[in-house]
């Protein structure tokens, strides 16, 4: 059986809230996905990889726009090397100096140290004043990523 997991992660992948301010965003996405199987937060030592799952469609290079597969595996592993303690790479496409993070992901992905999960959320998608509350709520600015596992 097939699992959906929505995510909320800080736009900025080095940030972490406090213990307590997790456990209000946790209180708050309960009340949005109330028939989630779980709702929990986790906080990393190192930044990791949030990916879509089986959603994966593909990256893009964040300053020309082309096709990035070809070499973002290898930026990956680059990156990796060091716990993603720098997402910076030259994209060979334009030669621009370009982070990880900010690649256009096509179904979208982010890194980062922190995340809010609901799994199973049972709902379609959030609505953008739900989004907006989970933002508040944090104080950071987050990205949204469905998970299909």
């Amino acid at each position: 059986m097939s699992d959906t997991i929505l995510r909320y992660v800080p736009s900025d992948p080095y940030w972490q809230p406090s213990p307590e301010n997790a456990t209000k965003a946790v209180s708050l996405l309960e009340t949005i996905v109330p028939g989630a199987d779980e709702v929990k937060s986790s906080f990393e030592d190192e930044v990791r990889f949030y990916d879509p799952g089986e959603n994966w469609s593909g990256v893009e290079c964040g300053a020309c726009g082309a096709d990035a597969e070809e070499w973002w595996g290898e930026a990956m592993e680059t990156a990796s090397e060091n716990g993603f303690k720098d997402l910076s790479t030259v994209a060979p496409c334009c030669g621009a100096t370009v982070s990880l993070n900010d690649l256009r992901y096509v179904w979208p992905a982010a890194f980062g140290r922190f995340a809010l999960e609901a799994h199973n959320p049972g709902i379609g998608d959030t609505t953008e004043e739900q989004d907006r509350k989970m933002t508040e709520c944090l104080g950071v600015s987050l990205r949204k990523i469905w998970a299909h596992v």
